[in-house]
């Protein structure tokens, strides 16, 4: 069994067990930690995470935030002046964390999504650089209603977080799921 399987396995369990409904959004975020190395494996079983999920008896909702800069990008009317001059771009970048953030609590609070949903957020490496996961977790807790599944490639280690095991830690309500 591989790492992602036993990812997969792990979360299962953990998904299984009795939702505590009183919690806060912050305390409703588990991180599916994993190597980065193995990003495209998880990738390519995505699926049996939602599996996993409707097997618990859970609903589950995927938002993919891998093309998130692009797609922002491209709808932005000084894209080319960027391009021109990237460091002008670090003006705006408060104005990317708001867009992301859209992103994940519309689906955090779409039609279908309810008490018993598990959103996953897949794509989180691709915010490296541009905004920190944790300012997008404070963003959106708010919106979580059954629990917000994280795919993180980083690490976990003495409570504290950190994407793609590159830059600085956060402690954060979260639960790690481990392989």
């Amino acid at each position: 069994m591989n790492r992602i399987e036993r990812l997969i396995k792990n979360y299962e369990g953990f998904a299984g067990l009795p939702w505590q409904s009183h919690l806060s959004g912050a305390e409703k975020v588990w991180c599916a930690i994993y190597d980065p190395m193995d990003e495209r494996r998880l990738r390519r079983h995505i699926g049996e995470f939602e599996n996993a999920t409707r097997r618990a008896g859970h609903a589950w909702a995927l938002c993919d935030l891998t093309d998130a800069f692009a797609e922002w990008m491209a709808g932005h009317d000084y894209r080319d002046a960027y391009f021109e001059s990237p460091n002008d771009l670090e003006l705006t970048m408060a104005d990317f964390g708001e867009y992301v953030a859209g992103i994940v609590a519309d689906a955090l609070t779409g039609p279908d999504v309810d008490e018993g949903t598990v959103v996953a957020v897949l794509g989180a490496a691709s915010l490296f650089g541009l905004m920190r996961v944790s300012q997008l977790l404070d963003d959106v807790s708010a919106h979580i209603r059954g629990r917000l599944l994280i795919m993180f490639p980083g690490v976990y280690r003495d409570n504290t977080f950190r994407l793609l095991d590159a830059r600085d830690g956060w402690n954060y309500h979260a639960v790690p799921i481990n392989a």
